[in-house]
């Protein structure tokens, strides 16, 4: 049995769990030896619904639709997965593959052998806000400048690199870095997944099963496909914390009631403060607007949106910046054709109609939270002082 291949046998089934890498030269082969030998039931695949989609629609980006996208607040989910998706597809041109061959050849094997065709993998957005759920504002921060900062990585991987990756040793080192660095990302993206994708092989129909996998899960997957989990948690969305949606609310009150008890003593003074709230969150949404190079129609909307948005947990600014630049930057469909090289360079995320229009909306939104945060430290500090 090939390395790469490990083989279990639960409640009377066999389990064959292939790890592999998504722009390895050999998982492909790998994964066609394996399925003609054992001649499986079904094959299992690490892939969703909506990433099998993208498999056999590999041009599914033309038809995206950028301004339902920020009305469904999904930029941030689009910018991560287009980033994740242009360096894998990077690292594939340099070492001159296919991304994603290995699950391609699943499919076809399990056409090939009419065996069931199993996609158990979490879906992807509920993967993402899982994540993003659980981390605060500075962590979001964090990664995202993580994310972009990947953009940029021109290290030089070999073909022996992935090869070596996929050993259990080298595989340990590494995700131990990942947990090192960002714990809740490791738990959600690689632990929680392991407990999901062992729940669905486990019960996968038939005696013989064979596993698709990323090399990364196998460890995982072999310590927990003997436990029983709630699979519905796993695959559900948390809602936000009460206390969350309370402060989200409490906070804009408060500054509003210290704003007018300030009138209450001296007019001008309230009306400074309304001028310190307006100008923070208005300048600094707007100089994200500006750093993005957006349209001057979108940085006067984001001047004028943020003051009003940062008093709403229910609105942000960047959302009006980026519709306003949708309408008038309107995406072609050579920028959606384009979009996985463009996201490569800063020229090209620029460039690109499509990343243009997230960076609008990311840039907005985050530079209004930090003028949020100053005027509202200055209202407090200026309120303590008043009733002094």
């Amino acid at each position: 049995m090939n390395q790469n291949i490990t083989k279990l046998e639960i409640d009377g089934k066999e389990i064959y769990l292939i790890g592999t890498a998504h722009v390895s030269q050999t998982s492909r082969q790998d994964v066609k030896e394996c399925i003609d030998e054992v001649q499986p039931d079904s094959i299992c695949i690490e892939l969703d619904d909506e990433r099998y989609e993208a498999i056999n629609n590999p041009k599914r980006w033309e038809d995206t639709d950028i301004i339902k996208v920020i009305k469904e607040k999904r930029t941030g989910y689009m910018l991560a997965n287009l980033i994740l998706s242009s360096y894998q597809r990077r690292v594939a041109k340099k070492l001159d593959v296919q991304a994603g061959q290995e699950m391609i050849q699943g499919i076809e094997s399990a056409k090939e052998l009419n065996a069931n065709l199993v996609l158990v993998d979490r879906n992807i957005q509920t993967t993402f806000k899982r994540i993003y759920r659980k981390h605060s504002f500075f962590q979001k921060i964090k990664l995202l400048t993580t994310l972009i900062m990947s953009i940029f990585d021109d290290e030089e991987i070999s073909s022996d690199d992935i090869e070596s990756l996929k050993q259990s040793e080298a595989l340990e080192v590494a995700l131990k870095e990942v947990s090192k660095e960002f714990p809740v990302v490791a738990e959600v993206l690689i632990h929680e997944r392991d407990q999901v994708l062992a729940h669905k092989i486990k019960n996968a129909p038939g005696k013989k099963i064979v596993a698709v996998l990323g090399a990364a899960h196998i460890p995982g997957i072999k310590k927990e496909i003997v436990k029983n989990y709630d699979i519905e948690e796993l695959e559900s969305i948390p809602e936000k914390k009460p206390s969350s949606k309370i402060i989200g609310w409490i906070i804009p009150i408060l500054i509003i009631a210290m704003i007018l008890s300030m009138f209450s003593i001296n007019s001008e003074l309230g009306i400074n403060q309304i001028k310190i709230w307006i100008l923070w969150n208005g300048s600094l949404s707007a100089i994200g607007v500006l750093l993005a190079c957006g349209h001057p129609l979108s940085i006067l909307t984001a001047f004028v949106a943020a003051p009003i948005t940062s008093l709403n947990p229910l609105l942000a600014a960047g959302w009006f910046a980026g519709l306003v630049e949708a309408i008038v930057k309107k995406p072609k469909v050579k920028d959606f054709e384009n979009i996985l090289d463009d996201v490569n360079t800063v020229k090209g995320f620029y460039k690109n109609r499509v990343t243009h229009i997230l960076l609008v909306v990311v840039f907005a939104n985050l530079f209004s939270t930090i003028g949020t945060i100053i005027s509202g430290f200055d209202i407090v500090k200026n309120f303590l002082q008043s009733f002094m």
